[in-house]
């Protein structure tokens, strides 16, 4: 007796999908290691070229800063910068990359809540930051000759500034509908924002108004956070960045959520 084909219902997770969570992680730092050359030996070349510029060819002509040698205040900034920009790269082009090429239903379809989908882009991004900030710490050292004078600063900064940069990435390529939306927030945005935060020298030396700017600049506390787990000096208020970082973080996240709740820009 012939009897009619019943689909195979859905899987029902209660709770966490945490298989699927890994799955999505895992695919987003598999990514970024096939091209390996790209997204971790070239932001390197980056910061070596910047090291060159601002401590060798300009040696003995910089005086020390907060008592420290230039190259050794500048490198934790290098640092930062490259978190910052490899982790927004991560998220964005991942997936505007699939929004373009017609794949955003690989991401939406599969059983995932929009929290996790938002963890499994962001903790992706995350770790290519880190990895990236990772790598250039050890390229740098011998310049710099690096300190960790308080670890806890070096860390809760690099991987709370990598998540908020994941996380805005990704706010950015749901926004965006073609490559130049996001290379404009790059060269725009993410950018000037990074070099005006006090990468290469102190906000406290800035003339007015420029120098009270930079304190709404959350680079800025970033920044400064993590050259004082370096250095063990801040160029703003501790607390403040720490608080800036993780509401920034927060922020974002509900942003992303929300975008991914609602299928804005991603469903038709």
């Amino acid at each position: 007796m012939l009897t009619a084909a019943v689909p195979p219902l859905p899987r029902d997770y209660h709770g966490a999908n945490w298989e699927g969570l890994r799955t999505l992680y895992v695919r987003e730092v598999r990514r970024f290691f096939k091209v390996g050359a790209q997204t971790l030996a070239a932001p390197v070349v980056t910061a070596l070229l910047y090291m060159l510029v601002f401590v060798v060819a300009v040696r003995g002509a910089s005086p020390p800063v907060e008592g420290v040698r230039f190259a050794t205040f500048v490198a934790p900034g290098l640092i930062m910068m490259q978190i910052l920009s490899n982790a927004f790269a991560n998220s964005s082009s991942s997936l505007l990359q699939a929004k373009m090429n017609g794949l955003i239903s690989d991401f939406i379809t599969p059983p995932l809540s929009p929290a996790e989908q938002v963890a499994g882009f962001a903790l992706g991004a995350a770790t290519r930051g880190v990895l990236v900030g990772a790598v250039t710490l050890l390229a740098v050292l011998p310049f710099a000759h690096l300190t960790f004078l308080h670890p806890w600063a070096v860390a809760y900064f690099g991987i709370g500034a990598a998540m908020a940069m994941g996380l805005l990435g990704l706010m950015a390529a749901i926004w965006s509908v073609k490559f130049d939306h996001i290379a404009a927030v790059s060269n725009f945005v993410i950018m000037p924002m990074t070099f005006l935060s006090g990468t290469f020298y102190l906000v406290a030396r800035l003339p007015e108004p420029f120098r009270t700017a930079s304190h709404f600049n959350p680079f800025f506390y970033m920044i400064s956070g993590f050259r004082y787990g370096f250095i063990g000096t801040a160029d703003g208020s501790l607390l403040v960045g720490v608080l800036t970082t993780a509401g920034l973080t927060v922020v974002l996240a509900a942003i992303c959520y929300w975008m991914f709740a609602t299928g804005y820009r991603l469903k038709t």
